[in-house]
Formats: C-alpha cells, sequence, structure tokens
C-alpha cells in the first residue's frame, strides 16, 4: 500500500508539467523581452540608416515577431487562472512602472537632440503596452497555473465577469 502511494507521488501529475513548462515559457519570454528591447535602443542613437546592415532591420522583426508570439502563448496559457495575488503584485509592478512615464520627458529634455525618437519611440512604445497588458499571465505563468506559492485559488471565469 506504501509502495503503491509513493510511485503515485514520484509520477509527475500534468499540473506539474504544466507549472514548470509555463515557468521554462515566462522566463524565455523575458529573456526576449530583454533582448527585443535592445533594438530600439541602439536604434535611437543612428543617425545615418543607410550605412546600418540590414539584417539588424530584418533581425529586429524576427525577435519582435516570437516576443508577441511568446506572448500570446503565456496569455493562452494564464486564461483564467490570474489569481487575486497575481492580480496584486501586477497592481504595486504597475505603480512602479508608470514612474517610467515621468522619466520619459526627463530623457527628452536632457538627451533630445542625441536621440533619433522617430526610429525608437515606436518600439518602446509597443513593447510597454504588450510588457502592462501581458504582466498578470506571465505572473501566473511564472509562478504555476494554480498560484501554487498562495493559498488563493484561482479565480474562475465565470467569476471574472
Amino acid at each position: 500500500m506504501a509502495t503503491e502511494q509513493a510511485n503515485r507521488d514520484s509520477i509527475p501529475r500534468a499540473t506539474d508539467r504544466r507549472a514548470l513548462w509555463g515557468r521554462r515559457l515566462a522566463v524565455a519570454t523575458a529573456v526576449v523581452f530583454v533582448i527585443s528591447s535592445a533594438f530600439p535602443a541602439v536604434a535611437a542613437f543612428v543617425r545615418d540608416t543607410e550605412a546600418w546592415p540590414r539584417w539588424w532591420g530584418v533581425l529586429d522583426v524576427i525577435i519582435a515577431f516570437v516576443l508577441a508570439s511568446l506572448a500570446f502563448v503565456v496569455l493562452g496559457l494564464a486564461q483564467g487562472r490570474v489569481t487575486e495575488q497575481a492580480e496584486g503584485a501586477t497592481y504595486r509592478t504597475y505603480r512602479v512602472l508608470t514612474h517610467g512615464i515621468l522619466v520619459g520627458p526627463v530623457v527628452f529634455y536632457l538627451l533630445g537632440d542625441r536621440i533619433v525618437w522617430g526610429q525608437c519611440l515606436s518600439g518602446f512604445a509597443w513593447r510597454t503596452w504588450l510588457l502592462l497588458y501581458c504582466l498578470p499571465a506571465w505572473w501566473t505563468a511564472f509562478n504555476g497555473p494554480t498560484g501554487e506559492r498562495s493559498s488563493i485559488p484561482p479565480r474562475s471565469a465565470e467569476g471574472a465577469a
């Protein structure tokens, strides 16, 4: 009897595999987000776009597509599983990230003539939107589909409406 229980406990459950897969997906998405954000940061200082290698723009678009695809997968994985703990944690993160809105004008006034805003602003804008939009789902994927670090049960789809 005890041996059967030990064997059952040693077999990874589907939720354990899904939590591990979700965490790996969340980490991969975060890494791709950081790499993708480097492109508009570098493009902000490029004055002569004709001298810039063509592969740079192609690589930017490919990585941006991968980032958007990963974000959609994370959203799908966390659909209906975002807990109150995840909402609270991401709300606190939003509160910190909104300070970036105040940093923007400071950077503009201090470095305005050195930055080519037309080449970087749209890239920063959509990446920021994607980060803020997906943050609760990303948090849920990173911490497990059932909010395993919390005793709060996941919200049901019916209760969310």
